[in-house]
């Protein structure tokens, strides 16, 4: 199935967000997008919209291939629901600390504990950040002024003391 306008925007500026906090926040990262993360015992993988590796960034630099035997998995994957609805079975069974899930006009945080997702007001990663209400406040921004003045906007919203 061919990706919809709708999704391909909506996962570019989740993305695109989780970026300038990233950089808001002066942590390292390396993005690997949609990459397929799979484990040898499972039956399916999972391929996020997008993801990141932050506090386990140096351990990814350079790879051209990721072997969840040894590779930690993404501290941070993110997915945007269009037409489908993400099911978290895979991304527990992988281990990856903290999912979002984009749904307009919406965001959840997933944060996993003991081997199962929990919901969370609050991201592990920019906990001091109030993520779930101003994403999707920039995500609905985005359709209003377009994508490169919601960036800019957000970016100046979080950069200001």
């Amino acid at each position: 199935m061919a990706p919809l306008p709708k999704h391909e925007r909506s996962k570019v500026i989740l993305a695109d967000l989780v970026k300038i906090l990233l950089k808001f926040k002066k942590l390292a990262w390396e993005p690997l997008g949609s990459t397929t993360f799979k484990r040898q015992n499972m039956a399916a993988g999972v391929e996020p919209d997008d993801c990141f590796y932050i506090q386990n960034y140096k351990a990814v630099i350079g790879k051209e291939r990721i072997d969840l035997s040894v590779d930690p998995p993404p501290n941070l994957s993110l997915e945007t629901n269009v037409t489908s609805k993400t099911t978290t079975d895979a991304y527990e069974a992988l281990g990856v600390p903290e999912l979002w899930i984009y749904e307009a006009p919406q965001l959840k945080i997933k944060i996993l504990v003991n081997g199962e997702y929990i919901d969370s007001n609050t991201s592990l990663i920019f906990s001091d950040i109030n993520v779930i209400q101003i994403i999707p406040y920039y995500m609905q921004r985005a359709k209003v002024v377009g994508v490169s003045q919601a960036l800019n906007e957000f970016e100046q919203f979080i950069n200001t003391p």
